[in-house]
């Protein structure tokens, strides 16, 4: 299912001048485990209105509320070689969905070992403060064991790499696809 999507944002995108992007970051890094996918993904991405790509710059929460939204940023973040914040943020929204004491050990450890450990290829820019939060949090790792931490990772990619999507060539070439207009869009996304 996660290459047909692939296969889709990347139709739907290649009139966009994403296409060479996203196919060369394709090759570059495997699909996450916390890709969030199902059967549904292709109709939802084939689905998009130019209401829904237009809300995307209206606010960073409409863009991360919306399914698309997400994969559209997330092809965005993968070529600016910054995707692990958003698999990171998406790893702490399934954590807090589980229920099973084991799981969530067994998760909080995934996600140490792939955002956090300063070994990780992936790790996630966090301050000192918050590393020790997680280090403590570790003992005994539960639903909201990150929660410092995805705040964090949230913030940095709704005032830094939100504001660039907003503005890239990319997404508005994409709006201008669904029949939407740039000339409407802020220079500084909120």
């Amino acid at each position: 299912f996660l290459k047909a999507a692939y296969k889709i944002i990347c139709q739907h995108l290649g009139t966009f001048g994403m296409t060479e992007c996203f196919t060369d970051c394709l090759s570059v890094k495997p699909p996450s485990p916390t890709d969030d996918c199902s059967p549904r993904d292709n109709e939802e991405l084939t689905s998009l209105t130019v209401v829904e790509v237009q809300s995307w710059s209206d606010s960073f929460e409409r863009l991360m509320a919306s399914l698309s939204g997400r994969r559209v940023f997330r092809e965005f973040l993968r070529c600016e070689y910054s995707e692990e914040n958003i698999l990171f943020w998406l790893a702490c929204e399934d954590l807090k969905k589980e229920n099973n004491p084991e799981k969530i050990e067994e998760k909080a450890r995934m996600i140490y070992e792939d955002y956090v450990s300063i070994l990780s290829p992936r790790e996630v820019s966090l301050d000192s403060r918050v590393r020790e939060i997680i280090n403590k949090n570790m003992m005994s790792p539960t639903q909201r064991t990150f929660d410092e931490a995805q705040l964090q990772i949230y913030t940095l990619m709704h005032r830094d790499s939100y504001p660039r999507f907003v503005n890239s060539p990319a997404y508005r070439n994409l709006l201008k696809s669904y029949g939407g207009s740039v000339k409407d869009l802020a220079v500084t996304a909120t």
